[in-house]
């Protein structure tokens, strides 16, 4: 007899260490990666790993490289040093169309919407559905707003008029259109800009909540924010970009959100800033709350 068929628990164990691995591998990954425009080093030594069912939180202030980072990850520009893995094999993309379809999708502040347009035609546009042969083919409205429909109530999202212009929709509600169409059209990984920079707290809200169905479907999200409080309500794992570098980089179990607030508000400087302060007569710094009382 075989050592299969003598130890089948042999055989079970494998099967499930190796799911687990398989669950573990990233599906994006950085390593030391860096941008440099000339002898301007905008990005320098960052890692990065956003696997299945998470969602990384990236946050920084203006200028912390946070727009570089989305552009190396989404295939608008390649890095300079260190590397960039996809399912764990090293990649350089030329065009975001490559990172697309490695399943790497970005939502950017602006939606690249055409407000004008009906809900289900921003849903496919680029990708529209035809039927009929060529050279006569012509767009498959039907099925183009059955399966609109059908995506965005998957995601939770009901609209009463998928005829309505999508300029008509709330911020929020068009953030949460742009999740369901990268969910739709095969994304493994969903870069989010900023999607809740503009928003109130109500519309903030649904937009949270979308990023979390996007995780529960089992994508990766890359939540670029410079909102701590946000990011802590949906994020699993945490990245504080200053200045290019990778000042803290912490699961959820690691930091609390005063901590992650006081990275993000620059604690140190602060304290720095009030020692300057305390060789300045005329300035009272017992006054002055410490660092981590003016960052919460």
């Amino acid at each position: 007899m075989g050592p299969a068929h003598g130890h089948p628990e042999v055989t079970t164990l494998m099967t499930t260490t190796n799911d687990i691995a398989a669950e573990d591998t990233p599906v994006v990954e950085l390593k030391a990666t860096g941008k440099s425009y000339g002898n301007i080093r905008a990005l320098h030594g960052v890692d990065l790993a956003v696997r299945p069912g998470q969602v990384t939180c990236v946050l920084g202030d203006n200028g912390a490289g946070k727009s570089t980072l989305i552009k190396i990850v989404s295939g608008l520009h390649q890095h300079t040093e260190g590397e960039f893995l996809v399912d764990g094999t090293p990649v350089r993309f030329s065009t975001p169309r490559e990172a697309l379809d490695k399943g790497i999708a970005t939502v950017y502040q602006d939606l690249a919407t055409v407000p004008l347009m009906p809900v289900w035609r921003n849903f496919f546009l680029g990708s529209e559905l035809t039927k009929g042969p060529w050279p006569v083919r012509r767009l498959d409205i039907e099925k183009m707003k059955k399966t609109a429909d059908e995506e965005l109530r998957n995601m939770g999202i009901v609209l009463d008029d998928l005829e309505q212009p999508i300029g008509t929709l709330s911020g929020g509600q068009r953030q949460c259109v742009a999740i369901a169409r990268a969910v739709h059209f095969g994304a493994r990984v969903l870069i989010l800009d900023e999607p809740t920079a503009a928003l109130g707290v109500k519309q903030s809200g649904v937009v949270l909540k979308y990023i979390a169905a996007a995780r529960d479907r089992g994508l990766g999200v890359i939540f670029i924010t410079h909102n701590p409080h946000h990011a802590y309500m949906v994020g699993d794992h945490f990245s504080v970009l200053r200045l290019g570098t990778m000042e803290l980089s912490a699961e959820r179990s690691q930091v609390s959100l005063e901590e992650l607030t006081n990275h993000m508000a620059g604690g140190t400087e602060l304290a720095a800033l009030k020692h300057e302060l305390a060789q300045v007569r005329g300035v009272d710094v017992e006054e002055l709350p410490d660092a981590a009382a003016v960052s919460s």
